[in-house]
């Protein structure tokens, strides 16, 4: 295979090396309007994303249904003076959203030798010093037994109480109880458990369990407080929720449910994700929408078009119509007033005010779908919309599709190209494209590393989770020609974005975030991509690169004339580049310079999360014609003020 730095000069001169490299950003007129929803974030559960992940429930198996046979993830709490037995229970369940509940019998229980239940979490119950964590619980007990119950945080061999409390009134009837247990000054782990003990022999059953650490905006079924401030550090204008494949399910009947992920926790059941692990749907609708608010950004709605990833589909006509109601009901309790059902019920939910809805995306990858029936599907889903709501834009799934004559405001392409791909596509991306046609969302996309190891191919289990240094390469080369083209290319965000670490979490990567249990980091496209989203003018500046293997492109701030150019050096040497800056007689001579910089196969990780991150410096001598040395493997944000 040719290197990385080859083919790179190869793709930028057409011919071979050429003298002279040059770049040239041309401020004598824009190219066009940047658009302001450029940068977003899309969403979905895989990789333990929610569950495991952002939501910040740190029970697993909160519901007891992952595994109609076992309580998965429950273990039996004993001694050698205890004893205790567990076991799944359908006799008098909690409601008929949660139908199964856990007996716990404790056999032999003391006060010094206490017997119960304890939940391993995922990958581990996080301890954090001086941390109040929530408990919440629905128990009743069984005739004969007294309070209390001991809810506590403790060490995988139990030796270690990190935290505890006690619930007490237990009746025979279903009740909530709830605790605040808080941590003292103790080293973080994770290697720990949450454990419901009875220290005197008897029968409980529980409904469902929960424990949350402090949340983001501290919000009670909320959102992990480390991974939500590395999302809002990327200054995201969108979010395209909820998803993804986890939108559509294997099978029509484990769609995303989002009717039945409202209201409290104890009565969301959950469904099965297409991933492979049961969905707490702790993560519902509501929960999208606020994180949207919590990070002020837009919420970009996917609903449920009839096509699910294993390939059933709908019928359109009267097969499809409870669906288009089911879609056109969704809308209604993201955007309807409260006079209106579904709007009620958001009101209801604690949140009168409708949300800043202007994109709802019709299905997903629904090019995938062998029988081809999308088309029809579309145009009697998007009649109905524009319809009822016609201030929408609407989002096509199948860049080709006719739509039986309809016209989509946007189409969503996908690419997930590996570097080399990127660096060659990129140099020249968008000529060809369709001005006169509808808006482009780019709604996934990623550079891995190599052709050799595709993201869904065998290989790619070999790699790390999140992608390295020359990942971020091609991430570079890409959003400098969507930013170029950003007059038709209106939106766009990277995909997969969370992944857990743990052995067993993950299906697929490069993904833009690691985590652990007890804390996360960013990968070098993380900070590629805060470079470019954080640092962005609104009027596209044409920019000429040749003689040169490097990429970018230019914007500039209206309101202040800071002109802000983006490069990528794709090469192993560093490459002195002249920079000329027509149509402006003097800039400051100092500029702002962020790097990042770094060999190819450097990454980040739990254990080196600041590995390889971006460095700020300041660049003297400045002037509309200068020359700038950059690193090798390099992306570069350079910001230029105007006079």
């Amino acid at each position: 295979m040719r290197s990385i730095s080859t083919l790179a000069i190869l793709i930028a001169t057409g011919t071979g090396l050429m003298a002279g490299p040059a770049f040239t950003v041309d401020a004598t007129r824009s190219a066009g309007k940047v658009s302001p929803k450029l940068y977003g974030l899309m969403t979905e559960e895989i990789n333990h994303a929610y569950d495991g992940g952002l939501y910040a429930e740190l029970i697993r198996n909160r519901a007891f249904l992952d595994d109609a046979q076992s309580p998965a993830n429950w273990s039996v709490v004993k001694d050698d003076a205890s004893a205790a037995t567990i076991a799944l229970d359908t006799s008098n369940p909690l409601n008929d959203k949660i139908p199964t509940s856990l007996r716990v019998t404790a056999t032999q229980a003391t006060k010094d030798h206490p017997a119960g239940v304890a939940n391993s979490g995922y990958w581990g119950i996080p301890v954090h010093p001086k941390t109040e964590y929530r408990a919440s619980l629905w128990a009743r007990a069984e005739a004969g037994f007294f309070d209390p119950l001991t809810v506590s945080i403790v060490s995988d061999d139990g030796r270690t109480v990190y935290a505890s409390g006690e619930i007490s009134g237990l009746t025979t009837e279903w009740k909530k109880f709830e605790a605040t247990l808080k941590t003292g000054n103790v080293t973080p782990t994770a290697q720990a458990r949450f454990a419901i003990t009875l220290d005197q022999p008897g029968t409980v059953r529980l409904g469902l369990v929960s424990l949350f650490p402090p949340t983001w905006n501290n919000r009670p079924n909320g959102l992990r407080k480390d991974i939500m401030q590395m999302l809002v550090d990327l200054n995201p204008k969108f979010l395209r929720f909820p998803g993804g494949n986890y939108l559509e399910g294997n099978r029509v009947s484990e769609r995303f449910p989002w009717a039945k992920t409202l209201g409290p926790i104890e009565d969301r059941p959950g469904h099965p994700c297409n991933w492979g692990y049961r969905s707490s749907d702790g993560m519902g609708l509501l929960e999208f929408l606020e994180w949207c608010e919590d990070m002020h950004a837009e919420p970009l709605l996917a609903v449920y078009a009839g096509y699910s990833l294993g390939g059933e589909h709908v019928k359109a006509g009267a097969e499809l119509e409870p669906y288009v109601q089911e879609a056109l009901d969704e809308i209604e309790y993201v955007i309807g007033d409260t006079k209106t059902t579904w709007g009620a019920r958001r009101a209801k939910d604690g949140h009168p005010a409708p949300f800043n809805l202007t994109h709802v995306e019709i299905g997903n990858e629904d090019y995938f779908e062998q029988a081809k029936t999308y088309d029809d599907r579309y145009a009697q889903i998007s009649d109905a919309i524009r319809a009822k709501y016609p201030q929408l834009k609407l989002i096509s799934t199948t860049p080709d599709a006719k739509l039986n004559g309809r016209k989509a405001d946007m189409v969503d392409m996908h690419d997930y190209s590996a570097t080399d791909e990127f660096i060659k596509k990129s140099s020249n991306y968008g000529a060809d494209m369709n001005r006169q046609g509808p808006e482009i969302f780019v709604g996934e996309w990623a550079a891995h590393e190599d052709a050799s190891a595709r993201p869904w191919e065998g290989p790619s289990w070999k790699l790390a989770s999140t992608p390295s240094m020359k990942a971020a390469i091609g991430d570079g080369v890409f959003m400098a020609a969507m930013e170029r083209n950003s007059d038709i290319i209106k939106m766009q965000c990277y995909a997969p974005l969370l992944v857990n670490v743990n052995p067993g979490a993950r299906q697929w990567r490069p993904d833009l975030i690691g985590y652990d249990a007890l804390s996360a980091y960013g990968s070098p496209s993380y900070y590629a991509i805060q470079m470019f989203s954080r640092n962005i003018g609104d009027e596209i500046l044409p920019v000429t690169f040749s003689g040169t293997s490097v990429q970018g492109c230019a914007t500039r701030d209206s309101q202040t004339g800071e002109i802000i150019v983006k490069l990528v050096n794709p090469e192993s040497t560093p490459q002195s580049l002249p920079i000329e800056i027509k149509g402006v007689t003097s800039l400051k001579s100092k500029a702002t310079v962020i790097t990042l910089s770094a060999s190819p196969e450097d990454t980040n990780s739990i254990r080196r999360p600041r590995n390889v991150v971006p460095v700020t410096t300041t660049l003297s001598g400045i002037k509309p014609g200068f020359t700038f040395t950059m690193p090798p493997y390099s992306v570069v944000v350079l910001k230029l003020q105007t006079h």
